[in-house]
This record gives C-alpha cells, sequence and structure tokens, in this order.
C-alpha cells in the first residue's frame, strides 16, 4: 500500500511539475506538494508582514511631515501600505486551510517571533530624510523583487501584485519627491539626505537576502526558482538595484558609503563590501533598534481592535 501511494504522490508532482513548466497558473484549491505550499506561506505571508510592519516607520512621520500636503501622501502611503498587508494575508489564509489555520494565527506567530518580517523595517526612521529613503530606495528595491514576480506560478498571488506593484510606483515616487526636494534644498538638507543613506546603506544591501545559501544554511531561493514563484536569485536582485540607482544617487552629489564599491567592468558586476549578515540574523529575529517598539504597538492595536474583528464575524455569521 505504502508503494502504491508513493507512486501516486510521485505521477501528481509529475503532472504539477509539468504545469509549473507550461506556464499554468495553480490556484488554491489545486494540489499542490507540500513543499510548494509551505514555501508560498512562508513567502507570501512574510511579504503581508512587512507591508503591515512597514507602514509603521513612516506613521512615526505623518505629525511631523513638513507641509499638510506631504502628511497627505505619507497618510496616503501608509493607507495603502497596510491594505497590502491585509490583501497578501487572505491569499496567505487559503493556503493555511488544510492546517486549520488563520489570519488571526499569522498575527499570533508574528508576536511570538515564528513570522518574520524584513529587515528594513527594523530600523529607525530619525529624520525627514529617512522617510524619503523608504519611498524612494527601500520600496525601489520592493518593486525590482516584485515585479520579477508578476509572473509567479500561484495564481492568486501573482494577482495580488499587479495591484501592489502598480501602487509601489507611486510610493517610490512619493519617496523621490521627498529626497529631491531635500536634495535642491539647503546645505544641512542636502547633508540630511547623505546622514541618511549612511545609515541605510547596510539595511538596502541586506534587503535582498544573502547571496548564496552557503551563507544562512538556507536554499529557499533555489526553491522558489524551482517552482517558478520567482525567476532571479538575490544577488541578480541586487545588482539590479545598485544598475538602477547607483547613477541616480551619484547624479545628486551623494556618496555610496563604502570605499571599495566600484562597477567591475571585466565581470559586469557591481562590486561592495559585504554587509553584516550575522547582524541580519540579528535583528529579523526581532533584535533590530526599533523591533520590540513597533511589535507593541501592532501588538497593542490588534488587541485593542478586537471588538472591531469579533463584531464583523457576528455580523457575517
Amino acid at each position: 500500500m505504502m508503494a502504491l501511494h508513493n507512486m501516486a504522490n510521485e505521477d501528481l508532482l509529475a503532472r504539477f511539475m509539468e504545469r509549473i513548466e507550461a506556464g499554468v497558473k495553480i490556484e488554491a484549491d489545486d494540489w499542490m506538494p507540500e513543499e510548494y505550499r509551505l514555501t508560498l506561506i512562508k513567502l507570501i505571508s512574510m511579504h503581508g508582514m512587512s507591508e503591515i510592519m512597514g507602514a509603521l516607520p513612516e506613521k512615526e512621520w505623518v505629525p511631523k511631515a513638513p507641509s499638510l500636503n506631504r502628511k497627505l501622501g505619507i497618510m496616503a502611503k501608509v493607507q495603502d501600505e497596510m491594505g497590502h498587508g491585509q490583501l497578501l494575508l487572505r491569499v496567505t489564509e487559503d493556503l493555511l486551510k488544510p492546517y486549520g489555520k488563520s489570519r488571526g494565527d499569522l498575527m499570533q506567530d508574528l508576536f511570538n517571533g515564528d513570522l518574520k518580517f524584513h529587515n528594513v523595517f527594523h530600523m529607525e526612521t530619525k529624520t525627514w530624510a529617512d522617510a524619503g529613503i523608504i519611498g524612494w530606495l527601500v520600496d525601489g528595491a520592493a518593486i525590482i523583487t516584485q515585479t520579477d514576480m508578476l509572473g509567479a506560478s500561484y495564481g492568486p498571488y501573482a494577482r495580488a501584485l499587479q495591484r501592489i506593484c502598480a501602487e509601489e510606483v507611486f510610493h517610490a515616487q512619493h519617496g523621490e519627491s521627498i529626497i529631491m526636494a531635500l536634495a535642491e534644498g539647503t546645505d544641512e538638507q542636502k547633508a540630511m539626505i547623505q546622514e541618511a543613506l549612511d545609515r541605510w546603506w547596510e539595511a538596502l544591501l541586506m534587503f535582498f537576502g544573502p547571496a548564496s545559501k552557503e551563507t544562512t544554511g538556507s536554499s529557499k531561493q533555489d526553491v522558489t526558482i524551482k517552482y517558478k514563484i520567482r525567476t532571479k536569485t538575490n544577488e541578480d536582485f541586487r545588482q539590479i538595484f545598485f544598475d538602477k540607482y547607483i547613477p541616480r544617487i551619484l547624479s545628486l552629489g551623494l556618496t555610496i558609503p563604502d570605499p571599495t564599491f566600484h562597477y567591475d567592468k571585466e565581470s559586469g558586476l557591481w562590486s561592495y563590501k559585504q554587509p553584516d549578515w550575522e547582524e541580519f540574523k540579528r535583528i529579523i529575529k526581532n533584535k533590530g533598534p526599533r523591533s520590540q517598539a513597533r511589535l507593541n504597538l501592532r501588538r497593542s492595536s490588534y488587541e485593542n481592535n478586537a471588538w472591531v474583528r469579533d463584531a464583523l464575524s457576528a455580523t457575517v455569521n
């Protein structure tokens, strides 16, 4: 019986991979190997929580934005990010059905430290230039990875990304607008951009993750490529980011805070000093500069608004 069961599973897997290779979208109710399902759950839930937690650094600057228009712009961005998070958690919830878990369980996983969120959103936002860097470079980095996954083999995720990527373009333009205004301002404002870039540089390098599984002992990027959830490696994404943004950064008279940084004509790649990957591991274990403060804010908000979820649940039932 065990042999027949294994043969059946092998046949299902073979047909599943044929669909993947043919470019057919996998839907929530389709059969899928557990490795594929778990990879999607980990990826999409982390993406969703990063959208929600990523709204918090900028939320801190809503009352401190320098003008009414800037306040309205950053408030709209925060609202968009929260919407993206809810959309992605809903996509994840469909994948969780075989395990009897819900969005509420994902939130508890976040609070327990079992569900990670992106390293950049553990960082401090000390100045208005930080709000610009997040919109311009952090969201710019996100667009690079997310547009690659517009063709993801999992249909619900690919469709969600169509809306998210469209809105992220506006977020990047919002950030670029802040940076350009500062770059055209006083010497103090220009210095503010450089100081922010200096602080955010390592976090930006870490954004895409380590270049190889040897760095972390993980082959997650290999699995996502195998199942055509994405097509490029972490280092591919980082090099694309450099190609797009290094000329723009330099055009503003800014300095890359890495004296070793240069373009290697022979390899056709940008050469740079590796960030501290041990620090990266520490940050994503909720030991970053603002990790606990932001988790506490998210936790208190979730608990204080439980009555809204209860009311909605009663209405539906």
